[in-house]
């Protein structure tokens, strides 16, 4: 198959695809899976229940099922990196935003509990400051943490100041 024509097939069977898993989702969908259903046990005396007749419901079942995993997957893929995509275009734009996030979805799951337990310390931060409003980016966090290592520095014995002396914005 030539790349071209590969390309045109896979155009194809995304819009194919796409056509089936909106169409999926719809009250037309279920109706008729409704209607399948209940065409198949009115036709159960006729056939005097016999394992062709069901057979018949378990092959069709299996196999929609089998071919609607791969769709679902598929859109689910789609919308994810869709959102991915979009969540990178935010971080990207802002000031102030950690540019670090972008493709965060590529980092190592040991990677993603350090971030996660410094977003924690951000939440924890704005919890105790009492302000809904105000935010925490991981540069004012980086900011801090250096402010508080250079007040261990200067101070005899290398603690921090106690929390009471501390100015509220974090200066010392």
């Amino acid at each position: 198959m030539s790349r071209s024509s590969t390309s045109r097939f896979n155009r194809s069977l995304e819009r194919f695809s796409e056509a089936v898993t909106r169409w999926s989702g719809t009250s037309a969908a279920f109706v008729s899976a409704l209607a399948l259903i209940v065409l198949w046990v009115v036709t159960g005396p006729l056939f005097h229940f016999s394992d062709t007749w069901q057979l018949v419901i378990n092959t069709t079942t299996t196999v929609v099922t089998f071919l609607m995993v791969f769709l679902i997957q598929r859109a689910q893929a789609k919308s994810v990196n869709a959102t991915f995509l979009k969540l990178n275009e935010l971080i990207a734009s802002i000031d102030g935003a950690s540019n670090r996030l972008i493709e965060a979805e590529g980092l190592s799951e040991v990677e993603m509990e350090v971030l996660r337990r410094h977003f924690r310390q951000l939440v924890e931060m704005a919890q105790k400051e009492g302000s809904l409003t105000r935010s925490h980016s991981v540069e004012e966090a980086t900011e801090r943490h250096r402010a508080k290592t250079n007040r261990r520095r200067a101070i005899p014995g290398g603690r921090a100041q106690p929390a009471g002396r501390r100015r509220r914005n974090g200066a010392g």
